[in-house]
Parts: C-alpha cells; structure tokens; sequence
C-alpha cells in the first residue's frame, strides 16, 4: 500500500517537528555557522518530503522566535 502524502504528513509530523527544534536549537550555540551547518543537516534527510517537512518547521520556528 502505498502512502497518501497526507498519511505520510500524518505519521511524520511530529518527528519532523522534534528535529526541527533539534537543529533550531543549535543556533544560539553555532551562531554565524548555524545556517551552512542547518543546510548540511537538512541535506542530509531522507526522504526528501520528510526533509521538506523538517525546513517548513524551522521557517515556523523562526517566524514565532522573530514576532
């Protein structure tokens, strides 16, 4: 059977969302490195809907650190 994206979202979106506040709370730490690091890390992620779910998640995270 394969997997609606909506299934995937659904089984993946809280993984997603731990290694997003895993990679975002890295920042502080790397400072002007964070962002080639983030992008070394998220290039990394398999598969590539999962990686895109993981990028969404730190642009939310951003957004709310940032307003």
């Amino acid at each position: 059977m394969t997997l609606t994206r909506a299934d995937f979202h659904e089984q993946n979106l809280a993984s997603a969302q731990d290694e997003a506040r895993r990679l975002f709370g890295q920042k502080t730490i790397l400072q002007g490195a964070w962002l080639n690091w983030v992008a070394s890390q998220l290039y990394q992620l398999q598969p590539a809907p999962y990686a895109s779910m993981v990028r969404r998640e730190l642009m939310r995270l951003q957004e709310t650190c940032e307003n």
